[in-house]
C-alpha cells in the first residue's frame, strides 16, 4: 500500500482535527502501533504518557479548555487502565474521546486466543458502553467513516466520552475521504411552543419577586455558556453565586457575584443570599453531595426555577424540551431589567491583601492557600486535586472564566498532575498550577517527567500534609492513612535536569520558591510545601458536618 492512499486511520486522525483536536495522549502497544505511525506522519501531535490512565486524565484536561480530547492506548491492558478516567469524564461531561487499538478482524473472527484478551474478544467494547453516550467497533472501511462521524458527533453535542475500537488491520485498509469539512453535529432544539408558555411562567415569576438570586451550575460550565449566563444576569442585573463544580466558568470578582455556593458550607453572605431569595433561578445545577454542602443546602423547591438541559421546572409546573442556552436567552431579553446596585451591596472587585509573611514562622495551610491564591493571576490556570485541597479551593477567587479545573463531583485521587499536563498542551499561553496533596500525587506522579519531557512552563505546588489528611478529618482515623514519606523535592531529579524543584517549610521559603517560579519560562517549577497535618479551615468544617450529618444511615 502507497503511503499517499487514504485510510482509516487518516480518516479517523481528520476528524478528530476536525473537530479541534490538535494534540492527542496515549500510551504505544503492539495493537494500536500502525495507527500511531498514521498519527506521527499526520501533523497531530503526539503527547506519550507514563500510563493509560495518566493519557485520559491529560485528554480529561485537554477537552475541559479545548472542547474535545482524545487517549490512543492498546487493546485491554491499555483500554482496561484508561477507563477510570473515562468514568470520571462521564460523571462530570467532558468530552474525552478513547481510540483503543484491537486484534486483527480475522482473529477476532475464529475466535483465536491471542494476547491481552479478558474474557471475550467484545468485552472491552461492551465494558465502554456501560461509560459512554456512544461507542462503535470499525469492523471494515466501508463503514468506519460513517461511525466515526456519528460517535464524533455524539462526543461533541453530548459532552461525554465515546469509544472507537481500531483493529490494526482495519487501520491499514484504504477508505473514501471525508465529503464534508467535519462531521454533522445535530443543534440542541427547544419546542417553540414549549418554550412560550416556559417564559410566561417564568418572566410572571421573577417579575412578582422583591429578592431573585442566581445559582449558576455544572452544566454551565461544560456545556461552555459562562458567556450566556453572565449575559443574563448582567442583563437582568441580579446577583448570582456558582457551586463547586461550575467554579471557574464565571468571573468570581464580578461586582454581582456573591461567591460560592455550598449549602452550610457557604461564607454567610453567599449562603444567605441564595437561600433567602424568594426566587432562585438554578442554571443547570446538580444538586451533588458535594455542591449541596453535603445536603445541607437550605432551598425551598417552591421557590425554585431549575433549568438544566432539556427541561425546566419552575415550582411543580415542568417545561420540557426546552434548553438551556435557550431559556438563558429569552429569559435575558425578556425579563424586566433591575437596579441590582440600589437593593445589594457592590462586592469589591479585588482579591483580598496578600498575607503577612513572617519569613521564619512555620507554614501552615491556610497561609499556603491564601498566598497561591493571591500568587494567581489571568495567565493561570489552578488544577485542584481532590483531599484538603479540595475543600480550601471553594473558598479561593477565579476571577476569569476557564482558568479553574477540578473534578468536583466524580472526585478521583490523583487527577490533577496529568490533567495539569493536559491543559499545559491545551494552553500553552498560560500556565498551569496544579495543587496536590501528597497522597494524591504519589498516585501519579510519573506524569511530571511529561511536564519535564515536553518543557510546559507549569507550577506544581505539592502539599506534603503526612498521607490522606481529608480522610482522617471525615473518620477515625487509622494506619491506612498512612504512606511512605517521599522526598518530593528530590524527584524531580529523577526525570530530568531542565526542572526546578523546592522544599518550604516556612512562609519566607514559599515566598521565595513563588518568586523564582513566576520569573521561570520554559520548563515546570515543583514546589513541596510541608504543613504537616494542618488542615485548612474548610476541611475542619466538612469534617464536622460529615460527621454530624452525612454519616446517618
Amino acid at each position: 500500500m502507497s503511503d499517499n492512499t487514504h485510510t482509516v486511520s487518516d480518516y479517523l486522525i481528520g476528524r478528530l482535527q476536525s473537530i479541534g483536536i490538535d494534540h492527542a495522549f496515549g500510551v504505544p502497544g503492539d495493537y494500536n502501533l500502525d495507527f500511531l505511525d498514521r498519527v506521527m506522519s499526520s501533523s497531530l501531535q503526539w503527547v506519550g504518557n507514563c500510563n493509560e490512565l495518566n493519557a485520559g486524565y491529560a485528554a480529561d484536561g485537554y477537552a475541559r479548555l479545548r472542547g474535545a480530547g482524545v487517549a490512543m492506548v492498546t487493546y485491554a491492558v491499555g483500554g482496561y487502565s484508561v477507563l477510570n478516567a473515562v468514568a470520571g469524564a462521564y460523571a462530570e461531561q467532558v468530552p474525552l474521546i478513547v481510540v483503543s487499538g484491537a486484534p486483527a478482524m480475522g482473529r477476532r473472527k475464529s475466535n483465536a486466543l491471542v494476547h491481552h484478551v479478558a474474557n471475550r474478544h467484545e468485552t472491552q467494547w461492551e465494558i465502554f458502553q456501560k461509560l459512554t453516550v456512544d461507542s462503535a467497533l470499525l469492523a471494515d472501511a466501508e463503514s468506519a467513516p460513517a461511525l466515526i462521524d456519528r460517535v464524533l458527533a455524539s462526543c461533541v453535542s453530548l459532552k461525554r466520552p465515546v469509544y472507537l475500537e481500531l483493529p490494526m488491520d482495519v487501520a491499514k485498509m484504504p477508505c473514501a475521504k471525508p465529503s464534508t469539512p467535519k462531521p454533522a453535529v445535530p443543534r440542541r432544539a427547544s419546542n417553540a411552543q414549549h418554550l412560550e408558555a416556559c417564559m410566561a411562567d417564568v418572566v410572571a415569576r421573577l417579575d412578582a419577586a422583591k429578592r431573585p438570586a442566581v445559582l449558576v451550575g455544572t452544566e454551565v460550565s461544560r456545556f461552555h455558556l459562562g458567556r450566556d449566563a453572565l449575559e443574563l444576569v448582567e442583563r437582568i442585573e441580579l446577583p448570582f453565586a456558582v457551586t463547586v463544580s461550575a467554579k471557574g466558568c464565571m468571573p468570581e470578582l464580578h461586582p454581582q457575584c456573591v461567591g460560592v455556593y455550598q449549602g452550610g458550607l457557604s461564607a454567610d453572605s453567599a449562603r444567605k443570599q441564595i437561600e433567602e431569595a424568594d426566587l432562585l433561578i438554578e442554571l443547570g445545577v446538580w444538586r451533588t453531595d458535594w455542591d449541596t454542602g453535603l445536603y445541607t443546602a437550605a432551598i425551598d423547591p417552591s421557590r425554585s426555577v431549575r433549568a438544566n438541559l432539556g427541561a425546566v421546572q419552575a415550582g411543580e409546573a415542568v417545561h420540557a424540551d426546552v434548553q438551556l442556552e435557550d431559556f438563558m436567552y429569552a429569559l435575558a431579553s425578556r425579563a424586566t431589567p433591575r437596579d441590582y446596585r440600589q437593593s445589594h451591596p457592590v462586592r469589591p472587585s479585588a482579591h483580598a491583601a496578600r498575607p503577612e509573611v513572617v519569613p521564619n514562622r512555620a507554614l501552615k495551610a491556610t497561609h499556603l492557600y491564601q498566598r497561591v491564591e493571591h500568587f494567581l493571576d489571568d495567565s493561570m490556570v489552578l488544577v485542584a486535586d481532590v483531599g484538603d485541597i479540595l475543600c480550601a479551593v471553594a473558598e479561593m477567587q477565579i476571577e476569569e472564566p476557564d482558568n479553574f479545573v477540578m473534578q468536583g463531583y466524580y472526585m478521583s485521587i490523583g487527577y490533577a498532575t496529568p490533567a495539569g499536563v493536559g491543559v499545559s498542551i491545551a494552553r500553552p499561553d498560560k500556565r498551569a498550577v496544579i495543587l496536590a496533596g501528597d497522597g494524591a500525587f504519589q498516585m501519579t506522579a510519573q506524569e511530571v517527567s511529561t511536564l519535564v519531557r515536553h518543557r510546559c512552563s507549569a507550577i506544581v505546588i505539592l502539599l506534603n500534609n503526612d498521607g490522606y489528611l481529608i480522610e482522617r478529618y471525615l473518620h477515625e482515623d487509622g494506619r491506612y492513612n498512612d504512606i511512605q514519606p517521599w522526598r518530593y523535592a528530590d524527584l524531580p531529579r529523577v526525570f530530568g535536569d531542565d526542572v526546578l524543584a523546592y522544599r518550604v517549610a516556612t512562609e519566607g521559603e514559599l515566598d521565595q520558591a513563588l518568586a523564582a517560579a513566576r520569573s521561570a519560562s520554559g520548563k515546570p517549577v515543583f514546589i513541596e510545601a510541608v504543613v504537616g497535618r494542618d488542615p485548612s479551615e474548610a476541611l475542619r468544617r466538612m469534617g464536622e458536618t460529615y460527621q454530624r450529618n452525612y454519616k446517618k444511615p
